[in-house]
Formats: structure tokens, sequence, C-alpha cells
């Protein structure tokens, strides 16, 4: 049986580098993306090394249509295609919104929820033509509920939820199951800019008592892309109750 390849984009930290490590160990070849930690995403690739594993560093902007072409033309012309895409590319902004630059909104919005579509329209013809193929995209409780202050990163991930459930019907005659991971509050460093208080107030508010593990989102995504070719177009709540 031939490796699968999985691209992980935003793959330096966080719940992207969680999901490497994964797949790695389950013997997947490892695409590892991001815009530009260098360093943090070679270490990560060490660590892939260190276990074993098969994994390349391919650095661009997923939030560039040009970039992500010239990303893909690098995988179809050294490994054939993606079996798995993992958009999990994103980033945040705090702040009011009548306070926003609109260069800071079109930055969200490009990184979060345009990079999941035009990784998506890259990655497809491949799948299409093996009649199999998985997206997983990493969301966000906050895109169903909303987020005061993250107007923008709300926004992106109910974009990302829509686009998640309309993609599922569009290729599920492919045999291509596409699926999202809405997470809840996440031990991780998107969190960074939360003060103490705000934390323990959010931690307060979640009946798990405690924030969630990018792990724990790495092995859901692991069973996602390994299995369930009959689940397709859902939004997985991995919030600890939230």
């Amino acid at each position: 049986m031939s490796t699968k390849n999985v691209l992980i984009t935003g793959a330096s930290r966080g719940i992207g580098e969680a999901c490497a490590l994964s797949f790695a160990k389950a013997g997947y070849q490892v695409i590892l993306n991001c815009r530009k930690s260098l360093r943090e995403i070679e270490g990560v690739q060490e660590e892939i090394h260190s276990l074993s594993g098969r994994s390349h560093v391919l650095m661009g902007d997923v939030g560039n249509p040009d970039e992500v072409k010239q990303l893909f033309s690098k995988i179809e012309g050294n490994w054939g295609g993606v079996d798995v895409l993992i958009n999990n590319a994103g980033i945040s902004y705090l702040g009011l919104v009548h306070e926003m630059k609109e260069e800071d909104w079109n930055r969200v919005i490009q990184t979060n929820l345009s990079s999941a579509f035009y990784c998506s329209k890259r990655a497809l013809p491949h799948m299409i033509a093996q009649k199999k193929g998985k997206i997983i995209n990493i969301s966000s409780i906050w895109g169903r509920v909303g987020a005061s202050h993250e107007v923008a990163y709300a926004t992106s991930k109910a974009g990302l939820d829509g686009f998640t459930k309309a993609l599922a019907k569009e290729l599920a005659p492919s045999n291509i199951q596409v699926n999202a991971i809405s997470c809840g509050v996440m031990d991780t460093s998107m969190n960074q800019g939360f003060s103490k208080e705000e934390l323990d107030a959010l931690l307060e508010s979640i009946p798990a008592s405690r924030f969630g593990r990018a792990s724990e989102v790495a092995k859901l995504a692991l069973e996602l892309a390994s299995g369930h070719p009959y689940l397709t177009g859902q939004i997985i709540g991995l919030d600890g109750g939230l």
C-alpha cells in the first residue's frame, strides 16, 4: 500500500504541530506548511524525523492564491498530490471592529477562510481522480456563537463552517469527505492575547473545567482522515461542553 500524503497548513505550532506529529506516527508522509515561522517548522520536522517519520517543509502564504498554486505545483511534481488536506492556518485579531483597519480584516479573512478555498481547489483534482480524499477544516466555536472583540475571526470561522457543509455535498458523489472540527478554548499560543482574568472567566464557563489540548484535536483529525466514509458535512464540536 502506498504512503498517503497529508498537507497541514499552519503547521509550525499548536494544533498544526500536533496534527503533524500524530499523522507522522500513523505512517503518513507529512507536508508541513507555514508562512514565515521557518525555525519553528523545522523544529517540527526534526521531531518527526526523530520518530522515523517522513516530512517536507514548503513555506508559503496560503492566503495568497499565487503562492498556493506554487505550493501545489511542488507537491504534484514531487509526490503526486494530497490525500488528506488539513486547513489549519489561522490568525486572530483582538479589538473593537470600528477601530480595525481594513487590511487587518482582509488578512484574517484571507488566512482563515480564503486559504481553505485556495488549498481545496488545488487539492481536489488529485482526490477526484482517485475517487477518495479527506478535507478537514479546523474551525472554532466562535464561528457558531460569535465572539466580542474578535468579529473578524468569528466571521471567518462561520464562513469556514458554511464552506465545509456546502463543499461536502458537492464532493460526496466523488467519495471525498469534508468535515470541520469546531474547537472550543484551546490551550495554545493563540490565547496569549487574553488577560489572566479573561482566561479565568473562560475557564469557569467550560463544563469540563479545563481548556482543550492540541493533541486532542490531532487525535480527532486522524480519526476523521482514517475512516468514516459516510461521515461528511459535519461541524464536530470539541469544546468540553461549552
